[in-house]
């Protein structure tokens, strides 16, 4: 759990730095620092996305992974949760343009913090192997990306952190009871899906539409499920063609 608690520390000086500067800069420089972010975003999603081997199971995975999302309102909940947050410790009103930045600033944070190839593969490599190298990288990378985040989004970007250690953090603890369990076509999967999911949130920041991105995580779920019965079944089926 060690390098999940230097991530959180990371993505919070970042934060506060990010928060910073926004007061110091105007609206032409918060729009760069969006696109800049988008891009660099999708860029890293693509990267990941192209991974994958099994089309049939990503493209199950994502559909049915929304469908689940859509009908248990993820999106709107993980908002309202942020709303909460914002309620309680951001005291600025959100008025007007401001209004609801805290909350899509967690929102946006959460996901992009958490469902990367380096968060689930550096956090069950962390729990497996006691090896910190990924998620350590991994830190020095959000760290970065919280500056200009939370610059174009507020303070809500380092409630991220309760995100961060439920999700990196429970990875590691899963890690460490899997053992050698994981299979790397589930792995390469999974961060297949989760660069789909960093696209999503590149094209909303850029403002090209606007994806309820959270309604995917399901997909996660799913494709892990997909590729951890694919050598069960397989054997089965060559039982059967004898």
């Amino acid at each position: 759990m060690i390098a999940t608690i230097v991530n959180c520390i990371a993505v919070l000086i970042g934060s506060f730095l990010g928060v910073l500067l926004h007061r110091r800069i105007g609206a032409e420089f918060k729009s760069t620092v969006f696109t800049g972010l988008g891009i660099f975003t999708l860029v890293i999603g693509l990267s990941m996305s192209l991974a994958f081997s099994r089309v049939i199971y990503v493209v199950l995975s994502l559909v049915g992974g929304g469908l689940l999302g859509a009908w248990w309102d993820l999106d709107g909940r993980l908002l309202g949760f942020g709303r909460y947050l914002e309620s309680k410790f951001d005291k600025s009103g959100g008025e007007g343009e401001n209004k609801g930045r805290f909350a899509h600033g967690f929102l946006n944070a959460s996901l992009l913090f958490c469902v990367g190839a380096m968060a689930i593969v550096g956090a069950i490599k962390a729990g497996m192997e006691k090896d910190y190298t990924l998620l350590l990288t991994k830190s020095v990378m959000d760290g970065f990306a919280a500056i200009a985040l939370a610059a174009a989004q507020g303070i809500g970007v380092a409630f991220s952190i309760i995100a961060l250690l439920i999700y990196q953090g429970g990875l590691t603890l899963v890690g460490m009871g899997l053992g050698n369990i994981v299979s790397p076509l589930t792995l390469s999967e999974i961060s297949a899906v989760g660069g789909m999911l960093i696209v999503m949130i590149g094209v909303n920041l850029l403002n090209l539409r606007q994806i309820k991105t959270a309604n995917f995580l399901p997909a996660l779920v799913l494709i892990t499920l997909f590729t951890s019965l694919e050598p069960p079944v397989l054997a089965l089926w060559e039982r059967l063609s004898f």
